[in-house]
């Protein structure tokens, strides 16, 4: 089985724009949520987070236990329901940061894509988006001792970071993209990624991503 490509980020970071790209460009993501998440991956990671989390919000990766049959869990899916033959295959859940350990462990080669975004932009994102709600009720903020939704959504940033550091320092293969660089139309990182991953650019990219990025665009010129 080739090497896995993982993308991981905070929610409301633009890590399903990469995901999509990747997906352009031929990389395997077997069947998936309209936010471009492997249905059968991500409830098992969700379903190992629920029973790991302990009553906190999030997961501590100093003490997490290592499932030694992760891979095979991964693999009884892909070759399974999902069908996967062959060439690079891709997941992509914010998950992964969580509990990147797990996945590390049952991948120590694979590819991981981080995707950042401006904190400030990430918190106007998330209070914005209905679905973005835990920070909204207020037990959630008493348990990380914040006032505010902002200041919730805030926490959770760094909380991430903290993470991304940590595979940075382990040696986790990875790659930093910063999507909202597309906004001003410099696609140089995503050059650099495809390459990197084993993809070829498509001039499908811009034709598909481009319009996305409209809005955003919109918003640059407003504050300038």
């Amino acid at each position: 089985m080739n090497q896995p490509i993982f993308i991981t980020g905070v929610e409301r970071s633009g890590s399903t724009m990469i995901a999509k790209i990747l997906d352009i460009c031929g990389a395997f993501k077997g069947t998936t949520t309209t936010m471009y998440e492997n249905i059968e991956l991500k409830e098992l990671c969700e379903k190992y987070i629920s029973s790991n989390v302990n009553g906190s919000l999030i997961l501590d990766t100093k003490q997490l236990s290592i499932p030694v049959i992760w891979k095979e869990k991964i693999e009884k899916i892909l070759n399974g329901c999902e069908c996967y033959k062959d060439g690079p295959w891709m997941f992509k859940c914010s998950l992964l940061t969580q509990m990147w350990p797990v996945w590390h462990y049952a991948y120590p080669n694979a590819k991981w894509i981080i995707v950042r975004r401006r904190t400030g932009d990430i918190i106007e994102s998330c209070m914005k988006t209905g679905y973005m709600r835990m920070f909204k009720e207020e037990a959630n903020r008493e348990k990380v001792n914040v006032a505010t939704e902002e200041d919730g959504w805030r926490w959770w940033i760094h909380q991430y970071e903290s993470r991304f550091r940590e595979m940075i320092e382990t040696g986790v293969n990875c790659k930093i993209i910063w999507p909202e660089r597309m906004v001003i139309g410099d696609y140089q990182q995503i050059y650099e990624m495809l390459d990197w991953v084993g993809l070829q650019w498509s001039s499908k990219i811009v034709e598909t991503i481009d319009p996305l990025l409209n809005k955003s665009r919109r918003k640059e010129q407003w504050h300038t």
